[in-house]
């Protein structure tokens, strides 16, 4: 068995995993576990870790590899040169042992920002605002000091949505 990255859909990686399953190929979609906020509501969901691929296992002595490319949700098979690449086995498993009970790769929280560094929010209501960051709350949130109405006020944002200045 050899494993392969496989380039899906836009916003088909579960569809391509599903219907590779079916014709019984061997799938890897590794995911990350993201907090979504909306509506006053949080909750965690599961994303793919890298949008738009997932890996795919493939037995050459029984298996073929063309098949791959016309099933629904994916767009190709990752190649070179009319050769699909094959992936090291031991990226999967680096990738699988990083993978906590409930199936989500765990992630390090970004510890590149310090205290008093620029930083520009990159999306929500916020964005493209610049700002000093001042720390992590208890609640992993970033306390962010902003220029809004002409006053400095604290706002507590999503990390993930910070970018240095």
């Amino acid at each position: 068995m050899s494993w392969y990255a496989v380039q899906t859909k836009s916003n088909q990686e579960d569809k391509a995993a599903f219907n590779l399953r079916r014709q019984g190929y061997g799938v890897y979609l590794p995911k990350y576990a993201r907090l979504r906020r909306h509506a006053r509501k949080t909750e965690r969901i599961a994303r793919p870790l890298f949008s738009g691929y997932l890996f795919v296992a493939v037995d050459s002595g029984r298996q073929g590899w063309r098949a791959i490319n016309s099933t629904l949700g994916v767009a190709r098979l990752v190649a070179a040169a009319e050769a699909p690449t094959a992936v090291p086995e031991a990226v999967i498993e680096g990738l699988r042992a990083r993978e906590g009970e409930d199936g989500c790769i765990r992630l390090e929280p970004q510890r590149h920002l310090k205290n008093g560094d620029s930083v520009r929010v990159t999306e929500g209501v916020f964005e493209s605002v610049l700002g000093l960051y001042q720390g992590l709350t208890a609640d992993e949130r970033a306390l962010v000091l902003v220029d809004f109405l002409g006053r400095k006020v604290r706002a507590l944002i999503d990390p993930e949505t910070l970018a240095a200045a």
